[in-house]
Parts: C-alpha cells; structure tokens; sequence
C-alpha cells in the first residue's frame, strides 16, 4: 500500500493481513481518509503495525471523486519516495475539502497544479519574459518553452497562449470559456512533460465517464 505522509513523504508498507480478520483495519486503507499510521523494519517495503483514523474522508462524488483520484496520481508519479514535502501534505488536505466547494474544479485542480510544481521546484514564471524579463502584455500572445519561460509569438496558433491567460493563471483568477481552455492547455503539456510517458488512468476514467478529461 503507498501512503503519503507529512514527515516521510510517499512510503510504501505491506499490510499484512489487513483483508484477512482484521475488519477494523481493512475499512480504514482507503483513499483521503485521513490517518494516524505507524510501520516497523528499514526495507523499501516496511511492515504496517498500527493504523487509526484521525478524521473523516471527504465525500467525494461524481467529477470531483475522480479528480481527487487525478491528485493521488500526480502525488504518486511525481514525488520521489522518502521525500517530505509537508507544504504539499498540506496542500493535498485543503485540496480535497475544496473539491467539495462550489468552486470550478478546473480552477480547483490549476491552482493544485501551480502549486505543486511551485513545491517541487518547478515553479512556472507567467508574468514577465523569459529572455529579457519584460511584463508580459495582455493583447500579446506567446510561447511557452517548458523549464524556461514565456517568450513573444509573431502570431496566435495551437501552441501558444494569450498573455491575459498566463497573467490569470498565475493570479489564480481564470474565467471564461477560452482562458480556461488555454490554461488547461498548458498546463497539461507541463504535467506531461513531467510525468515522461507515464499515462494517468483518473484521465481515461473521467473521459469514460463524462465524455473528456477533466485535466
């Protein structure tokens, strides 16, 4: 079982036994629920001894249960195993609860993105140039060159982004049907791009369910 935890990072522990007899601890591995956990031996797959809840699971249903399992993916791809990142445990937590809000969901998982790789050290820069540093213009649209920066494009086409998208995605204000397109856009090419092939299966399943991915 891979658990994420905010002293340790993501662990790997065997749950001996917890589908055979031991009914109290079976119901509590399940995903977002919060727990009190403890683990003994120094393999990369320690023996889980101790488990109990610490709080309730958020209800998750419909579009946001799957982009709460779009988060757990992320997490489990994208973190290095024994690597605290307390300011992501934290993010994930407040994450989840804001799933459950009336706020958008794709506005709820960018600003989860940002922040993510904001935490893991690859923080986007989407208000000024990369090349000279100048604020980036509204009107104008751009490239986006992953791990480098925004840079003027002579003219709009499919891989590039108007600056008022890049300026509301990094003030966390994207509104309307195009600007969340154009920042759904990027920020799946950056995901990608960290992910390095791996397929994300939350993404088939919300595409199954709904008709296209939620990410």
């Amino acid at each position: 079982m891979d658990v994420f935890t905010r002293e340790h990072g993501m662990v790997g522990v065997l749950a001996k036994g917890a589908l055979r007899g031991k009914k109290t601890q079976a119901g509590l591995l399940q995903p977002f629920l919060p727990l009190s956990i403890s683990w003994r031996g120094r393999s990369d797959l320690p023996l889980l001894i101790a488990v109990e809840a610490r709080g309730s699971a958020p209800r998750l249903a419909g579009r946001a249960l799957y982009c709460g399992f779009y988060l757990n993916e992320l997490l489990y791809y994208l973190l290095h195993r024994h690597d605290p990142h307390p300011g992501v445990f934290e993010l994930y937590e407040s994450t989840l609860l804001t799933l459950l809000s009336d706020q958008p969901i794709e506005s709820v998982l960018r600003n989860f993105e940002l922040s993510l790789l904001e935490q893991m050290g690859y923080g986007l820069a989407l208000e000024h140039e990369s090349d000279n540093g100048a604020p980036l213009e509204s009107g104008r649209h751009y490239h986006y060159i992953i791990e480098h920066g925004a840079r003027p494009a002579t003219q709009a086409g499919k891989h590039t982004y108007r600056g008022s998208t890049l300026l509301a995605l990094a003030a966390g204000t994207v509104s309307g049907a195009e600007e969340r397109a154009e920042a759904k856009h990027l920020m799946r090419r950056i995901i990608n791009h960290y992910l390095a092939g791996r397929v994300l299966k939350s993404r088939d399943l919300f595409k199954y369910a709904y008709g296209r991915p939620s990410s």
